[in-house]
């Protein structure tokens, strides 16, 4: 059956749809795990409105040099929650236990899907929840090579609210899927980058 796209303020239902192992279907089994610590940076714009559209991804050109370049593309999303009002803000991370490692939910678009969709479909799978998008926070964008295949990824992250769900519920991406008080969060994420978009989110819940 094929998945309809979804658009922003849609709420997804994350279920159990075991991935781990599985190609990519950017062909980059695992490169959404997240960039590695030294990776650039694409600078902090915010996501365009051109984000609604159906993103262009695995598009593979020849890079300098003459070897083949693909360019990919995933959105996901920073989760939070407040157990009151005016209670502390816990943000949602998924995890592998070796090598240890915690990151922000995320993954790839499939045919015809918008960004906005695919994050909200993606974070729910992986974490189990119900999540509804606020707004668009940031990117960012990291090289690596797969295959002998240069890669350039742009990720795409939304400020996303809980709106119900279990993380008990999530797929097989990752082992683990916890709640962490923001403040924590960013020491415990992996991935500067991520840490950056985490921090993001911070100051727009703090205002």
């Amino acid at each position: 059956m094929r998945r309809k796209a979804v658009t922003v303020g849609t709420v997804a239902r994350g279920g159990r749809r075991f991935k781990r192992g599985r190609g990519r279907r950017d062909g980059t089994r695992g490169a959404d795990a997240g960039p590695s610590p030294n990776s650039s940076v694409a600078g902090s714009a915010s996501v365009s409105s051109a984000a609604s559209r159906p993103p262009q991804s695995s598009n593979t050109n020849q890079a300098r040099g003459g070897g083949s370049l693909v360019r990919d593309v995933s959105a996901g999303g920073v989760v939070y929650r407040r157990t009151r009002d005016d209670g502390p803000i816990e943000v949602v991370l998924v995890g592998r236990i070796r090598p240890k490692r915690w990151a922000l939910p995320k993954g790839t678009p499939v045919l015809g899907e918008t960004l906005e969709g695919t994050a909200v479909r993606e974070v729910g799978e992986e974490t189990g929840l119900l999540v509804r998008i606020e707004r668009p926070l940031d990117q960012i964008h990291y090289w690596f090579v797969w295959g002998g295949v240069r890669h350039s990824k742009t990720v795409h992250f939304y400020l996303m609210q809980m709106t119900g769900g279990d993380t008990a519920n999530h797929d097989g991406e990752y082992d683990v899927v916890e709640w962490f008080p923001i403040g924590e969060a960013l020491r415990r994420l992996s991935y500067p980058n991520e840490a950056r978009i985490v921090d993001k989110a911070q100051q727009v819940l703090s205002a």
